[in-house]
């Protein structure tokens, strides 16, 4: 029986395993993980994570040929192929602060991988990693070999939150890369065959090492990027009385551009978009490409000028200041059907408020209230270390409460921002919210869930990202 050992219980390594238990049930998959927490909640009923379709996969494998286990070394040992899926964060001090990744938890994982190793391993890097990183860690287990052969192959995951099941059994594509010798084309089919449970083989792309890790941050760049450009556009709709929904309609029926990634909203999050784009900077700057690394630094620039630009908006439409006045959030996590706040611009947005004073009554139905307030203590980048070695949670921001619904958000406020897309925030009853709001109430969609026209017969003030403005917002400053 091959046996497969996955290195990191998180977002990419525990639905990835679960997915190649199901579809391969003569496999032995074992995810391995040195946070008992987050072992133990693998076992139980509750996971870790949420994501729809998980829960019934992992119930139909557990226990048969899906385990999860702290006992890293055991499973390392035994394992035929070894996936690793661990933390890659932006690094925050040293050479390439703020921009390059810090492959502190990689290395780790591969001195672990030498010391443990009795026979030949195929070792696959999961996690997004930057270019060259499969030559840093083959140099590692070579040196360190005592005559085991390894093979490195790199394997990036291209899923969505919110549809990580569904992507992991219908993959647009499977990317594998890895040395073109005769041993390390004998790993990229070995790992091949795994896929070819269920992916049909033209879905499943070989390339050499550096063009599987480069075409990873390169998607991300470019998915990111149309968010950017679409954001970009939005100001411009709102200074010019276009509707953005309707030029990005009119963009994406072009057969060369797509109607993908071209909704504007507050900004885009998640753990992978901005991250991804500072590698890339990263590495072009050590390339000596300065051009091309201030090219892709303009996609996060506009990210960041879209949140810093909504948060004017909110506080301008209210008298131009929000000081000592609620503000219901409806949403935190970074896009719907996830709880995964990772990057997300809920907390710029709410950091923001709060620089003004501003009391918030926060809602989402998937994000804990101890998650929420992790988010608004933590400092950028903390998030991407594994949780035992995140800052302990301090105590809660005065001015925020947790809410357990959008009404109860929404009552006595001023002010309500739509931050995430979840659906119930399409239906919710705004006419008893609004009767149960200060006047006047603004509503300050992030994410243009809401009909505009029926909120404002309501007697609701709207801003909607890119639409044309309420008379109440024009002359009003977008920017401070």
């Amino acid at each position: 029986m091959v046996k497969i050992c996955c290195i990191g219980a998180g977002y990419v390594g525990g639905p990835t395993m679960a997915v190649i238990a199901l579809n391969c049930p003569s496999i032995e998959v074992v995810v391995v993980d040195i946070s008992v927490t987050r072992i133990s909640a693998w076992n139980s009923d509750q996971l870790p994570i949420y994501e729809p379709g998980l829960n019934e996969v992992v119930k139909q494998c557990k226990g048969r040929n899906l385990f999860f286990s702290t006992d890293l070394e055991k499973h390392v040992s035994e394992a035929d192929i070894i996936f690793v899926s661990v933390n890659t964060p932006t690094k925050t001090r040293g050479l390439g602060a703020g921009k390059a990744a810090d492959l502190t938890y990689w290395e780790s994982a591969a001195r672990m991988i030498a010391d443990v190793s009795k026979s030949n391993k195929i070792v696959v890097e999961k996690s997004t990693v930057p270019v060259k990183t499969a030559e840093a860690i083959e140099r590692i287990l070579t040196h360190n070999s005592k005559g085991i052969k390894y093979q490195i192959l790199s394997n990036p995951e291209f899923l969505a939150e919110g549809t990580a099941i569904q992507d992991l059994f219908k993959p647009d594509r499977v990317l594998i890369g890895g040395r073109e010798t005769p041993d390390g084309l004998k790993a990229i089919q070995a790992l091949k065959d795994v896929y070819a449970h269920w992916v049909p083989e033209d879905r499943i792309i070989t390339t050499n090492l550096w063009s599987a890790e480069l075409s990873k941050l390169a998607a991300n760049a470019f998915l990111a990027q149309r968010i950017s450009s679409v954001n970009a556009m939005s100001a411009l709709c709102e200074a010019t009385g276009a509707d953005v929904s309707q030029v990005s309609h009119a963009v994406g029926k072009d057969s060369r551009i797509g109607p993908k990634f071209l909704n504007a909203s507050v900004g885009f999050g998640g753990s992978c978009f901005q991250k991804d784009i500072l590698n890339l900077v990263y590495i072009c700057e050590c390339n000596g490409l300065a051009e091309v690394a201030n090219y892709w630094k303009q996609v996060i620039k506009v990210n960041d000028y879209q949140k810093n630009r909504f948060v004017n908006r909110v506080v301008s439409s209210m008298f131009n200041t929000v000081s000592g006045k609620k503000i219901g959030i409806m949403g935190f996590a970074f896009k719907k059907d996830t709880g995964d706040t990772r990057e997300t611009p809920a907390i710029d947005v709410c950091k923001g408020l709060l620089g003004d004073k501003a009391r918030l009554s926060i809602y989402d139905p998937q994000v804990t209230a101890d998650q929420i307030q992790r988010d608004l203590t933590m400092n950028k980048f903390d998030w991407d270390h594994p949780i035992h070695l995140q800052p302990m949670s301090p105590t809660g921001v005065k001015q925020v409460s947790i809410a357990w619904d959008a009404y109860e958000a929404s009552k006595d406020a001023h002010a309500l921002c739509i931050l995430t897309e979840w659906d119930e925030f399409k239906t919710l009853d705004y006419r008893r919210i609004f009767d149960n709001m200060q006047k006047p109430a603004f509503v300050f969609d992030g994410r243009n869930v809401v009909n505009v026209e029926m909120l404002r017969d309501i007697g609701f003030i709207v801003y909607s990202i890119g639409k044309p403005l309420d008379p109440w917002l024009k002359n009003m400053p977008a920017v401070a």
